[in-house]
């Protein structure tokens, strides 16, 4: 049974168009059947965290323009929990904005965070990886990224450099995270895959709630400060109205520059469950 602490955040609010023909502005590659299994991306996002968290804990952040698309297609999820950004921010006002909310009604909360359009072919093996991630940040003050051991010299995804010379204490999956590193062309791409300390970045987060407001609060004293004083509205009829006037207040940046490359907690757990970012056809093939 799913914990009641355990939250899953899904980022939903990018305009997806590298699909095209199938995708568009009107809608992006999240919400279609790109894998023509009778399930949009997001739907199966949605899917492979059954038994993970509650529905009543799963969180989607998209723009005005979607939110009826994923009312639509996510049925279960509460329409409070579809969050919407009045203009496109990247990642880390869209993170801070609803692990403040989630903050809000539980303190304890243990939070998940992922995109909206990725693939996961083992999802007993995927769902293992995270109920182990979320032991581990439910009892530490750990940023806790996926890595995916790579299959190939892979220059459309981002890697992670990790120190394998000692595993977690208390879990031996989980290693310190050396360095990020930004999408490679072909030939450092094929020097990470001779080593074998190199993972490809999923952009899959789990931490929990105190962790990742304090690390804002550390690292990014301006977006903290604005969700902080958003905290009287969070759940009240108010609340659209105040986002629509501060959020575009918030520097466009993503999480990881924002928070995760500059702090000194973060971990990674070694991931190997048929994992594929849905950004480009080839993806699809």
């Amino acid at each position: 049974m799913a914990s009641s602490n355990n939250h899953l955040v899904i980022m939903a609010g990018g305009i997806g168009s590298r699909f095209w023909p199938m995708s568009t502005q009107e809608l992006p590659k999240q919400f279609i059947d790109v894998m023509g299994c009778g399930r949009t991306l997001i739907q199966l996002t949605v899917d492979r965290f059954e038994g993970v968290c509650p529905k009543e804990n799963v969180w989607v952040v998209t723009s005005e323009r979607y939110a009826q698309t994923v009312r639509e297609q996510l049925p279960d999820i509460p329409e409070e929990n579809i969050l919407k950004e009045p203009c496109r921010r990247n990642t880390a006002p869209c993170i801070a904005y609803v692990c403040w909310k989630i903050k809000t009604r539980n303190p304890k909360a243990n939070v998940v965070v992922t995109p909206s359009d990725h693939v996961v072919m083992n999802v007993k093996e995927f769902q293992r990886v995270i109920n182990s991630a979320l032991n581990y940040t439910q009892t530490s003050d750990a940023i806790l990224t996926l890595g995916m051991k790579p299959t190939r010299p892979e220059t459309g995804y981002g890697y992670i450099e990790a120190d394998l010379s000692s595993a977690s204490a208390s879990n031996k999956e989980i290693y310190r995270v050396d360095s990020f590193k930004e999408k490679p062309d072909v030939d450092t791409a094929s020097q990470y895959i001779r080593q074998n300390n190199y993972f490809w970045n999923a952009g899959i987060f789990i931490w929990n709630v105190n962790t990742i407001v304090n690390a804002f609060r550390i690292y990014q004293p301006e977006i903290a400060e604005i969700f902080t004083q958003l905290m009287p509205y969070y759940y009240t009829p108010q609340e659209q109205e105040e986002i629509n006037r501060h959020f575009p207040e918030c520097p466009n940046i993503s999480v990881d520059y924002a928070v995760i490359e500059r702090a000194t907690n973060v971990y990674m757990l070694v991931g190997s469950f048929g994992w594929a970012d849905m950004g480009r056809w080839d993806d699809v093939y």
